[in-house]
């Protein structure tokens, strides 16, 4: 319990964010939100919520910015799964990201709305309760998925590159390219 001198802060009060000033809340909320994970940088904002479900290791770097005010977003790293989140990366509402294995986030990504980023197919043909093969994905530094972007296993999307709203990343997204579709295409090189 944290003692102020207007009000006595309990665990149950820290779900009720409307009290929270603009800023300290948003602090205050990622790290009560963000506190099943392993390690998170400084200065981390969420707006929202958050649901973390942490079985395996997760990292958040310096800076993070999250809104989960109208969708709350989801973190996920499961049994034997790395999940890293660079510095100064933003995530939208949303938006979720399971590792089973590895997903890798690099620093300054911007992640839409809705945006999912999943290492394994969540089944396999004829087993149910197999998750299927897991492959590392890794989003490069600087990258853009737009609102809706589903990014598959054994992605690497290069650093800078932007993927158009609704578009699923099955394959490799050059650095510095813009990609669109369903599935993703290179369309043309970032001006």
């Amino acid at each position: 319990m944290i003692e102020s001198r207007t009000r006595v802060w309990t665990a149950k009060s820290l779900n009720d964010p409307s009290w929270l000033p603009r800023t300290g809340g948003a602090w205050l909320r990622a790290r009560f939100d963000l506190r099943a994970c392993d390690e998170v940088g400084a200065r981390p904002r969420l707006f929202g919520r958050c649901a973390v479900v942490n079985r395996g290791r997760i990292v958040i770097g310096d800076r993070l910015l999250m809104y989960g005010a109208t969708v709350r977003c989801e973190l996920a790293a499961h049994a034997g799964g790395v999940l890293e989140i660079g510095h100064g990366v933003f995530i939208n509402y949303g938006t979720s990201i399971s590792a089973h294995r590895s997903v890798r986030i690099g620093d300054g990504c911007l992640l839409g709305q809705y945006a999912i980023v999943m290492d394994c197919d969540y089944h396999s043909p004829g087993d149910r309760d197999d998750h299927g093969e897991a492959r590392p994905v890794v989003i490069g530094p600087g990258a853009w998925l737009g609102a809706r972007v589903t990014v598959l296993k054994g992605v690497t999307v290069g650093a800078g590159s932007v993927v158009a709203a609704g578009s699923v990343v099955v394959s490799d997204i050059p650095a510095g390219m813009v990609a669109a579709g369903v599935p993703a295409r290179v369309i043309r090189p970032v001006r």
